[in-house]
């Protein structure tokens, strides 16, 4: 009976040391993608996402890195090396949870980097695909902040093509803010962003 306790309790300890260490190196990594330094942090969260197989936020945050710096660079070798990398670790988290919102909205964030890198070649291509990926995050969580200011914000950029009427998508910008104030992420690490994005557009709206 005490080896069985004695097993036990190193199996407990083994399971919170692993916690605080995905704990750490998340927290680090965040801190080093604060710091501007996003490849270091690209880099560290590929590593938690190699150790740590049962969540799907190290890779998220792979794909997110690299996609928020793929918007700001011209450069088509960098862009593609930097989406490739994104849609590599989404596509492993997306292949175990095909109906996680968040995860769709960052399918749709990696098709607009390349639709805004070459609107002739991929708007086409990639703009239905993007709205089927907004649809459905909608139908999974019409609540989440994300979601609903990410639509919005891809029609209205599409606008100029389509010539939709864009006062009603400012609208839903202006209600994701709303939902940004009530959404309460599942973990520390859950995704969070958006609301200075959501708020900026906003200012902008017409």
């Amino acid at each position: 009976m005490t080896k069985v306790i004695t097993a036990i309790a190193l199996f407990v300890c083994s399971l919170l040391s692993a916690q605080g260490q995905f704990e750490q190196g998340m927290g680090k990594a965040f801190g080093l993608w604060k710091e501007g330094k996003s490849t270091e942090a690209s880099d560290l969260f590929e590593r938690i996402a190699g150790a740590e197989k049962t969540s799907w936020l190290p890779n998220y945050y792979v794909a997110l890195v690299n996609t928020t710096t793929a918007f700001g660079t011209q450069d088509k070798d960098k862009m593609n090396l930097l989406l490739t990398k994104a849609q590599n670790a989404l596509d492993t988290e997306m292949g175990k949870n095909p109906n996680n919102a968040e995860l769709l909205v960052m399918q749709a964030m990696i098709n607009t980097a390349w639709i805004v890198f070459d609107p002739m070649t991929n708007g086409m291509k990639l703009s239905g695909k993007t709205m089927e990926l907004y649809a459905k995050a909608e139908a999974i969580a019409p609540e989440n902040p994300r979601v609903v200011f990410g639509k919005a914000e891809f029609q209205i950029g599409g606008a100029k093509w389509t010539g939709i009427d864009t006062k009603p998508l400012c609208a839903q910008i202006e209600k994701s803010i709303g939902l940004f104030a009530t959404f309460k992420p599942e973990t520390p690490f859950s995704p969070k962003w958006g609301l200075d994005r959501a708020t900026e557009a906003l200012k902008n709206c017409k």
